[in-house]
């Protein structure tokens, strides 16, 4: 019988044609998910792709497989759904609280294509900048935080969903555009803009800022937009994600530059209680912001 996991690793690999991008999606090393694939091979006895051929290409087994693969997880998700509404007894409420306004445009196609498969559960977003964003969850006032560091805590469970990097941004003409990277003592004399968190979760301030007893003046503001206008008008510089402003970066509208030499990573996960993590739609809430995440996303990767 073939096992679940070899089919969404051998789906994963025939959708994007190469293992590293496979890999990401399902959060796996590249040795792993040629493990899996080999076993599945080898149960079957027959190659599924054409090994010489870039993008990978699916053989006429491989083809074969991937319809009745598409199949199968559809009739096992349809199951799981039903099987948690029987369990549950009712509709059930997912509410999302995040960190910052970036958040928002990256979930929406996560949101949107789990509503396809639960209509029925409530989904809300849980806005504003929160003092102790996990204490939503103990409050019950959230489901599912999401958050850029794990500190454990009772209760709680942190689920990775990928790792990114922080990068400075600066206006077009920004005498710092000239160098290759930005050290801590490049910020002592710039305003450095900010969301109105506590400096412990701004990554910039916490790993490399602070450690060098650098404190630049500072704004604080909750847009997004907000701090790119801040930095394109000369104002102040900022640290951001990558992910989140690549298409004001595309546009040219700011020029962003690695904060150190080998750059400043950073990882996201999201939080749940407990007891929460294991529902059946909590789990697919997370695998599909994972899926999304990785194919609509630049630069990010798996947590490490």
């Amino acid at each position: 019988m073939i096992e679940l996991r070899l089919l969404r690793a051998f789906v994963a690999i025939a959708e994007t044609g190469n293992l590293s991008k496979a890999g990401k999606r399902l959060n796996l090393s590249q040795p792993a998910l040629s493990h899996q694939v080999k076993a599945l091979e080898d149960h079957l006895a027959v190659e599924l792709f054409q090994r010489k051929s870039n993008p990978l290409r699916l053989s006429p087994a491989g083809e074969r497989l991937l319809g009745t693969a598409y199949d199968v997880e559809k009739l096992v998700m349809q199951c799981e759904r039903d099987v948690a509404r029987i369990a549950d007894g009712k509709a059930g409420q997912l509410r999302i609280a995040v960190e910052c306004h970036s958040c928002f445009d990256w979930l929406m196609p996560s949101m949107d294509a789990f509503r396809e498969g639960w209509p029925e559960v409530e989904m809300d977003l849980v806005s504003g900048f929160q003092p102790d964003p996990i204490g939503l969850l103990a409050d019950d006032v959230a489901d599912l935080v999401i958050v850029s560091t794990a500190k454990p805590r009772p209760g709680v469970t942190y689920h990775p969903l990928f790792r990114y990097e922080v990068l400075a941004l600066l206006a077009r003409n920004h005498p710092f555009t000239k160098k290759d990277y930005l050290t801590a003592r490049d910020f002592a004399k710039e305003t450095l803009v900010t969301y109105p968190i506590p400096d412990d979760r701004i990554d910039v301030i916490r790993e490399v800022l602070g450690p060098a007893g650098i404190e630049p003046e500072r704004r604080k503001t909750e847009l997004t937009v907000a701090i790119l206008q801040l930095v394109a008008s000369h104002r102040a510089i900022a640290a951001m994600p990558g992910w989140a402003v690549q298409p004001y970066l595309e546009k040219n509208y700011v020029i962003s530059r690695p904060i150190r030499k080998n750059g400043l990573q950073a990882n996201l996960y999201a939080a749940t209680t407990t007891e929460r993590a294991s529902s059946v739609y909590m789990t697919e809430f997370l695998d599909t912001m994972r899926r999304i995440s990785f194919s609509t996303l630049k630069g990010i990767e798996p947590v490490k």
